[in-house]
């Protein structure tokens, strides 16, 4: 089975719920972003991946916009389910933007990044890396691989939602939404894509938007069903 759920922020107790204990060994966990598990590379840390480790499923997070990108980046690069991932452990993987997997059977596009709202703040401040926002050749890389599965896939798995969605999100909002190139391309991507699920985690709000569409933040979700688990 392949599971799905939102941003985890490094929280160790998550695995410890009800929910969790769901998923069995060979089975598959995707994660929507700000995983935080590689954050600082000290001794707790290394700790709780080792945990993470002895799980019988496959652990598989894209990045979100709180990342450490350089101790991500230093993992080695591996072929894993036809994509490339950084390799965390040896049933933990960063899934590299644009990459598209096959896992259990099910064609998986994945594409993590975003940009947050104080972003120019924080880099004149030094306290944070662009390297949150996906470049022109990441971009590129995706739609190329999407090009080669006829853009076709099972599932979209990404930190960000669409243009259309996010500013669907937002409408409770006072504020306008504030939509950043990597939305309108995904905004592009969904239009011309053919895809049974879409499923992101910026927006911090669990919310079955639609069949094809679905916000998750504490939900773990089945993804062929779209279900909640309890």
């Amino acid at each position: 089975m392949i599971y799905a759920t939102g941003d985890m922020h490094g929280d160790m107790s998550l695995f410890s719920q009800k929910k969790f204990k769901n998923i069995k060994s060979g089975d598959t966990l995707l994660i929507c972003g700000d995983f935080g598990f590689v954050w600082n590379g000290d001794s707790k840390e290394k700790k709780n991946l080792d945990k993470l480790s002895r799980k019988g499923y496959n652990i598989c997070f894209v990045d979100g916009t709180h990342e450490n990108f350089e101790l991500i980046e230093s993992y080695p690069v591996i072929s894993f389910a036809g994509g490339k991932v950084h390799k965390i452990r040896e049933n933990v993987y960063h899934l590299i933007r644009g990459q598209v997997y096959e896992i259990e059977g099910e064609k998986i596009f994945a594409f993590g990044g975003g940009e947050l709202p104080d972003s120019d703040m924080r880099y004149d401040e030094s306290s944070w890396s662009r390297s949150e926002i996906p470049t022109r050749e990441e971009m590129s890389d995706g739609v190329v691989n999407l090009e080669r599965n006829m853009y076709k896939v099972d599932y979209i798995v990404t930190h960000e939602p669409s243009q259309k969605i996010k500013n669907f999100l937002r409408l409770k909002d006072t504020e306008l939404p504030t939509v950043a190139n990597l939305n309108t391309y995904f905004q592009e991507l969904s239009q011309n894509c053919e895809y049974t699920r879409w499923v992101f985690g910026s927006m911090h709000e669990d919310k079955f938007i639609s069949p094809s569409q679905i916000a998750l933040f504490q939900n773990l979700i089945n993804i062929r069903t779209g279900e909640a688990v309890k």
